[in-house]
């Protein structure tokens, strides 16, 4: 019997409890019905940034987060010419149909979970390694040197 029981839990949560727990708050903060919906942005957002990211900031982000969600920011090439935030969002919401307004709302769901496990100061490196836009979307202003 305790076999059945440990193979319903695991059928329950197949994800390792730090990914669990990233779920949950993309969940929360985003306002999504289940952890499968949260899941599904996590993978669309890490995916999209897994195609923009490179270097050292890339390496150190993907040691900080939850191995499954490692997984699915390494397992994209980054992309030769990097999109602005605003292309970010609208590539995504191409991927998938989905409006831009909801892949917005995804976007920066999954940026918050991000943005607490690496925590302010690699995020700000990945901010000045990509291009404009991408400071609203991690809920930053967008500073631009005075001319």
């Amino acid at each position: 019997m305790i076999t059945d029981e440990r193979a319903l839990l695991e059928h329950q949560q197949p994800y390792g409890t730090a990914y669990a727990q990233m779920l949950d708050k993309v969940r929360y903060d985003g306002a999504y019905p289940t952890r499968e919906r949260a899941d599904e942005a996590v993978r669309l957002v890490l995916s999209g940034l897994g195609r923009q990211l490179t270097g050292d900031e890339r390496v150190e982000l993907a040691a900080r987060l939850p191995l499954e969600a490692a997984r699915v920011l390494t397992a994209q090439i980054p992309d030769i010419q990097p999109l602005t935030g605003w292309a970010f969002v609208k590539d995504l919401a191409g991927r998938t149909g989905a409006s831009l307004a909801t892949t917005r709302w995804d976007t920066g769901s999954v940026f918050a979970a991000v943005a607490a496990h690496a925590g302010p100061d690699l995020i700000t490196r990945i901010l000045h390694q990509l291009p404009t836009g991408y400071a609203l979307l991690f809920g930053r202003a967008e500073l631009n040197p005075a001319a």
